[in-house]
């Protein structure tokens, strides 16, 4: 009983002006959903191209309403997941385990040259990740839990790499392809939306950081591409802010709460260390190939 009042209370605040209304006042929160919208934008941009080579085999005008529909599922799934998630995650097993899943994600990125590393450092965090069950009060979720632990289990045993989800759509009907959407979608939500209760737990901020950064992805994924690919470093600061997050949410779970302004300056401190390295780099690559050039018209 205690559990359903915690959604219904979680879920209501949807639903209040007044909340809505303290959130788009107070510029603190404005600086967090900017925080996620950047995140979004860093962890999802090659997503939207993913999307649309889903839908590329139907007729234009369908293209366009898959899309449309797969959007709306993603407002949907994260409607539910963050009213679900801001209840839960106030328990300190969730969020020890939730900063487990976003360390797990960073481990995955620097070390995925090395295939044995990465299976046993998912293990573990699996592992870990299990043992927060026992601490938490409700059946329903345990079980669940448990039963997603398993399942992410066997897919590394099986395959060596647990989140690399199938593109391959062609041949499939409209509503066949709009299904397969939504659930990539859902498979592309789930990282951005955990890293987001890292860095809030109120409702609207969470969502509107949420339908501003997916809005974003659809509508600009080409910028961040763009973005990433002439300066390579911000996919790694992507990883390293998922890195930061994780090490929040311990410290959340140890009592120890960190200002929103902090990590905000923890965020832009790292996007300027990200410029630095890029340009100590490019004019480093500069410099050997003069020295280069130099060396071949003397010989």
């Amino acid at each position: 009983m205690e559990f359903l009042n915690g959604l219904i209370e979680t879920y209501s605040s949807f639903f209040s002006w007044e909340v809505l209304q303290g959130v788009l006042t107070n510029p603190a929160n404005w600086t967090i959903i900017l925080s996620l919208v950047i995140l979004e934008g860093l962890l999802s941009a090659d997503n939207a191209l993913v999307l649309a080579v889903m839908v590329n085999h139907l007729p234009e005008k369908q293209k366009k309403r898959a899309l449309f529909y797969g959007l709306l599922g993603a407002y949907l799934f994260r409607f539910l997941a963050i009213g679900l998630g801001v209840f839960l995650v106030k328990m300190t097993a969730i969020k020890v385990m939730g900063a487990l899943y976003l360390l797990k994600i960073a481990a995955d990125y620097f070390v995925g040259e090395n295939e044995k590393a990465q299976k046993a450092i998912n293990v573990l965090l699996y592992l870990g990740m299990a043992a927060c069950l026992y601490f938490i009060p409700i059946l329903a979720v345990q079980i669940l839990g448990g039963l997603l632990i398993v399942w992410l289990l066997y897919r590394v045993f099986k395959s060596g790499n647990d989140d690399e989800p199938e593109i391959e759509n062609k041949g499939k009907g409209f509503w066949k392809t709009v299904l397969a959407v939504e659930m990539m979608d859902i498979a592309f939500s789930i990282d951005s939306v955990l890293a987001a209760f890292g860095v809030s737990n109120q409702v609207w901020v969470l969502f509107l950081g949420g339908i501003l950064g997916v809005l974003m992805m659809r509508g600009v994924a080409q910028i961040f591409l763009k973005l990433i690919a002439r300066i390579p470093e911000f996919e790694t600061t992507a990883f390293v802010l998922i890195a930061l997050i994780s090490v929040k949410m311990f410290l959340g779970a140890a009592g120890f709460h960190i200002e929103s302004y902090i990590f905000f300056g923890v965020l832009v401190l790292t996007f300027l260390a990200t410029f630095i390295v890029h340009r100590v780099k490019k004019r480093k690559h500069g410099d050997q190939d003069a020295s280069k050039d130099k060396v071949a018209e003397t010989a």
